[in-house]
């Protein structure tokens, strides 16, 4: 497959729930079908694709993903988009039987393989995970003591009530 088109893939993959996924519209334009017909076929085989292979947006992240992109098509849709994570990307081969298909399959298969490859590759990463986990851990600590030292002074207050003077005359009694 061609570097442009390689490009054009890797630009339609975009990050939603923390996986990485692509949307029914971008893999329909990219098998050549329409999207009802990508879905009609994903519908019919509906038990290979558990939740984690492929979801329906909500209304705000449907939202949120078309203010990301200003050339967005502006085409209504009747529902919110499907989309798909890489096990549900390679699920759609088994699903898709065109040579297309297999051949588009093929090249995105590759893109998910070069990113994990890219992020893996990354010197210091794991580094810097750990260094913002004790940050975090420190913030939280030093957080927690200053939470605690305020229960225990409310908990003071609440058990040894400040002691009153008695407003009157004293008898003696």
């Amino acid at each position: 497959m061609e570097e442009s088109k390689t490009t054009q893939i890797q630009d339609m993959i975009c990050e939603i729930r923390g996986h990485k996924v692509m949307l029914d519209k971008d893999l329909a334009d990219l098998y050549g079908v329409e999207v009802k017909r990508l879905n009609e076929a994903v519908k019919r085989n509906i038990k290979r694709f558990p939740s984690d292979f492929m979801y329906q947006l909500t209304d705000d992240e449907w939202k949120n993903q078309r203010s990301q992109f200003a050339t967005f098509n502006k085409k209504v849709r009747k529902y919110n988009p499907y989309v798909f994570t890489e096990h549900g990307i390679l699920m759609l081969s088994s699903v898709l039987k065109s040579d297309k298909a297999i051949e588009v399959n093929i090249e995105i298969m590759r893109i998910f393989v070069r990113m994990r490859r890219y992020v893996l590759s990354q010197g210091g990463t794991n580094e810097q995970i750990t260094e913002l986990r004790n940050l975090l851990l420190l913030y939280i600590d030093k957080n927690d003591k200053r939470v605690n030292e305020i229960i225990i002074a409310l908990n003071n207050l609440i058990e040894k009530p400040k002691e009153t003077r008695r407003i009157g005359f004293y008898t003696g009694n």
